[in-house]
């Protein structure tokens, strides 16, 4: 959602001056263009020069260029500007900007701000816990701005950290959540946009006693990035996560399963209010007859494991999708693979199905790179291996078009 937005990055003389690099890189690599404005004091932590090579942009810092004379426009800025951030922002900065004390260029680009305002504050913790600063943060939320409060928890000295300004990620993910919840109007031409999107990903495990199970090598990856590119174009979210070790964007609700029957209640549930489900997870097939309460001891000679079959989520919310409703499935196969993908597609009622092979080397289980086929009643779109990212936005692109179909 950051892609084309002009950002005004307003930093201040903090210690933390030094994160905006890593601020700024990030900005840039969602496709933000970036212009610096420094204080002063600012300079004093990090050079212009280092900011400047960054943005591809000269840094801003005073009234007039030293150079030839010419004047820098604050109301120029506040008309370019899609969102201005001010981070770090000092304890000193925040009282300018609650009484409008204008000395700097910063504080006069951010009186002439047309666009939303958001303010990362950075300083020590009994400044932060001072009543003054917590007056003026007040004041300035009164205006509209929006305050991303700083990072807490405990520093090695053992003394709390809180007053340390949130770290980069977490500034530049809040300003993606504010431009999905406040789209431009070109934005809101998603087929997505506000759509409710149920995502499944990851494996299941079946419990054989407690330290045992069945399960398989799904990392969950594909999964989780459909769920951030379906969040990226305005959908809300609801992510059924087998156990995996990854993380998801805080835009996504998130809930974590480890059984095959927990994922199918939650997959159930979320269904009935979802406009869309994409079910990618590769939920076991079996589960032991009776899971042992205690740990198996090994003995000589082998051991037979009664299997019965786990819930088909795919083939239930097929029984269950309304014509409004468009659902995904997801077929890994090792032969004849169309064939197969075919079959399940008609006999679980899905909309289009997304076939991956096993004989594609590098790519399925526990790879960064997919190669897949979409295939629909009508159509078997092929399409090459490439990361699965990329493949996350093919395959939204599909459910995007097929949305537009149900109209």
């Amino acid at each position: 959602m950051l892609k084309g937005k002009k950002i005004v990055l307003g930093i201040t003389g903090s210690i933390a001056a030094y994160k905006a690099c890593l601020m700024i890189r990030t900005l840039i690599k969602k496709g933000a263009e970036v212009q610096v404005v420094i204080t002063p004091s600012g300079k004093e932590f990090i050079t212009p020069v280092t900011l400047s090579a960054l943005t591809q942009k000269p840094v801003v810092s005073e009234f007039f260029s030293q150079k030839d004379g010419s004047w820098h426009s604050h109301v120029d800025l506040g008309l370019w500007a899609d969102a201005m951030l001010i981070a770090p922002c000092t304890a000193s900065t925040l009282g300018k900007m609650a009484n409008g004390i204008a000395d700097n260029m910063l504080i006069t680009t951010y009186l002439s701000m047309k666009a939303p305002v958001f303010v990362a504050p950075a300083m020590d913790l009994d400044m932060y816990q001072h009543p003054t600063t917590a007056a003026n943060i007040q004041k300035i939320e009164s205006f509209g701005n929006i305050i991303i409060e700083p990072a807490s928890g405990f520093l090695a000295s053992g003394l709390e950290g809180k007053g340390r300004m949130e770290e980069p990620e977490a500034i530049v993910e809040a300003l993606e959540n504010y431009f999905i919840t406040h789209p431009t109007n070109s934005e809101t031409t998603s087929n997505l946009f506000g759509k409710e999107v149920l995502i499944t990903a990851g494996p299941t495990f079946e419990k054989i006693d407690p330290v045992r199970f069945i399960g398989n090598y799904s990392s969950g990856k594909m999964g989780f990035a459909l769920a951030e590119e379906c969040a990226k174009r305005g959908a809300k979210v609801t992510l059924v996560a087998g156990p995996v070790a990854l993380s998801a964007s805080k835009r996504i609700e998130r809930i974590d399963v480890e059984s095959g029957e927990e994922m199918y209640n939650a997959a159930n549930k979320a269904f009935k209010t979802a406009d869309v489900a994409i079910l990618c997870a590769a939920v076991a097939d079996y589960k032991p007859l009776n899971e042992a309460k205690e740990k198996m001891k090994h003995n000589e000679g082998n051991m037979q494991l009664e299997l019965i079959s786990t819930r088909d989520i795919a083939a239930e919310l097929g029984k269950q999708k309304t014509a409004q409703q468009l659902l995904v499935g997801f077929a890994l196969e090792t032969h004849n693979e169309e064939c197969h993908a075919k079959e399940k597609l008609k006999k679980k009622n899905l909309d289009f199905i997304v076939l991956n092979s096993m004989r594609n080397e590098g790519t399925t289980f526990k790879t960064d790179d997919n190669q897949i086929n979409i295939i629909s009643a009508t159509e078997n779109k092929a399409f090459e291996k490439k990361s699965k990212t990329l493949v996350a936005k093919d395959i939204i692109d599909e459910v995007e078009a097929q949305l537009q179909h149900k109209k």
